[in-house]
């Protein structure tokens, strides 16, 4: 039977076109996410997509974007995504970034 944990999901909204130190924001992300021992991150790039600017981002033939929309999720307790958000914040500006309570499955796990 599978066990569940309670834990949080960190999503984090940003363009493929943002760098922060020479990297591309989203690797830099995922570098800081590894750096605090959180348990996965899966980077996601989007099709379409527009933010507080109501810029369409997309990757229709007619428009070559080269700045496409990124979510960038990652999943761990709510202490050890609470005590990296700060640090994430300060990587991704004015990048929104949401929180939200889940379950956990772990496959072979008990309570």
């Amino acid at each position: 039977m599978d066990g569940v944990t309670e834990g949080r999901l960190l999503r984090i909204f940003i363009c493929e076109g943002d760098r922060r130190g020479g990297l591309p924001l989203a690797e830099a992300v995922v570098d800081a996410l590894r750096a605090a021992a959180i348990s996965g991150a899966t980077v996601l790039r989007g099709v379409a997509g527009y933010g507080g600017s109501a810029v369409l981002h997309t990757t229709h033939v007619l428009r070559l974007c080269e700045d496409l929309p990124m979510v960038i999720e990652a999943v761990d307790t709510a202490e050890k995504i609470d005590a990296v958000l700060p640090v994430i914040q300060e990587l991704v500006g004015d990048g929104l970034i949401t929180t939200q309570e889940i379950d956990i499955h772990m496959p072979g796990s008990s309570d």
